[in-house]
């Protein structure tokens, strides 16, 4: 029972590491490959920083990210292990295991792509653990520059969906359907 959670990280971590590979072997960055029109593209870059491209300009934020990212990874394990031998709800644990899948997948961007892609951002002091994450889903709800006259934002450009890659869609998805079961999760557990 506890095997089929293992294959399913390993098996969701494998795709996502193999798309951020196909993308970045055949699509240089930045371009762009239209699947449905304008709303739905692939669209190459690279991310320096944390969830939404927010940066810090701090010569090791990226390594202190790196490594909040690897120690949250382990916890997040530790935590699956715990659920899996309590024999918690399979909904808890799939989950638990698509957000453990997330978080690895970002986490061999960020501390080895430096390495292996030499994707470390040109202030970073060395390229283990400034990696950046391969991001490339984009869905294009809105963008544009937002007019003058609206409060604190106005003048300014505004895209309403980040581009993303598969481990952010696994740790999205992992806690929507928590939200979405939680009353169903807790009486079971």
């Amino acid at each position: 029972m506890k095997s089929r959670y293992f294959i399913l990280i390993i098996s969701l971590i494998f795709f996502d590491q193999f798309v951020k590979y196909i993308v970045h072997a055949n699509m240089p960055l930045h371009s762009e490959i239209s699947i449905i029109g304008d709303f739905i593209k692939l669209y190459h870059i690279e991310n320096p920083g944390m969830a939404f491209g927010i940066n810090f300009d701090f010569k090791y934020t990226k390594l202190l990210l790196s490594i909040f990212r690897l120690v949250a990874s382990f916890v997040i394990g530790y935590y699956l292990l715990g659920l899996l031998n309590k024999k918690s709800d399979s909904t808890l644990l799939i989950c638990i295991s698509l957000i453990l899948s997330g978080a690895i997948g970002n986490v061999i961007d960020s501390v080895f792509y430096g390495l292996i892609y030499d994707n470390a951002p040109l202030n970073a002091p060395f390229a283990l653990f400034n990696g950046q994450v391969i991001d490339m889903f984009y869905i294009d709800i809105w963008e544009g520059y937002l007019s003058d006259w609206i409060p604190i934002i106005g003048g300014s450009y505004l895209s309403l969906w980040p581009v993303f890659n598969l481990a952010d869609s696994y740790i999205f998805i992992g806690v929507a359907i928590l939200l979405i079961f939680q009353n169903k999760i807790l009486l079971e557990n």
